[in-house]
């Protein structure tokens, strides 16, 4: 069995180092990539969508990004206790019609004890936004390390 560091129980350093891990693989929007921090049989509630499975991870990620044009993303702990996280997020994209969006949600995570995601709950709100209220101007990929947070910006 692959192990995925850091493990549970989290720390407060640890949840951390884990969200922006996920952060960062989400920002790649490499669906098979992102599938691999997931159990197996994972479970997921995306929005109003239930899947299970890192195949179904694959087709929703793979149909997110298609739409979802130009994605960027922060996560930020919001509370972690024992082998559970909750974050927050944010995230930009457009639509293929040029239509920019922030949408802001949070998560609930839920690991097994070789620090893969077992069950990920996620409510998300859509907000249409000018490009020239865009905040997250990082070239495509991972945020680099010098571009505030959440908390940094205001969010």
């Amino acid at each position: 069995m692959d192990e995925r560091p850091p493990l549970p129980p989290f720390t407060a350093e640890t949840a951390a180092r884990k969200a922006r891990a996920a952060e960062d693989a989400w920002n790649t929007r490499d669906p098979e990539r992102v599938s691999l921090a997931y159990t197996v049989e994972s479970a997921w509630r995306n929005r109003d969508r239930f899947v299970s499975g890192r195949a179904e991870i694959v087709a929703l990620l793979t149909e997110k990004w298609s739409r979802e044009l130009d994605y960027r993303l922060i996560k930020e702990v919001w509370a972690y206790e024992g082998n559970h996280i909750a974050v927050r997020f944010v995230y930009e994209s457009h639509t293929a019609t040029g239509q920019w969006f922030r949408s802001f949600g949070n998560e609930n995570w839920e690991f097994d004890e070789h620090g893969l995601m077992r069950r990920r709950l996620a409510a998300i709100n859509d907000v249409p936004i000018d490009e020239a209220d865009r905040l997250f101007h990082w070239p495509l990929g991972p945020r680099p390390s010098d571009h505030p947070g959440l908390t940094e910006l205001g969010i």
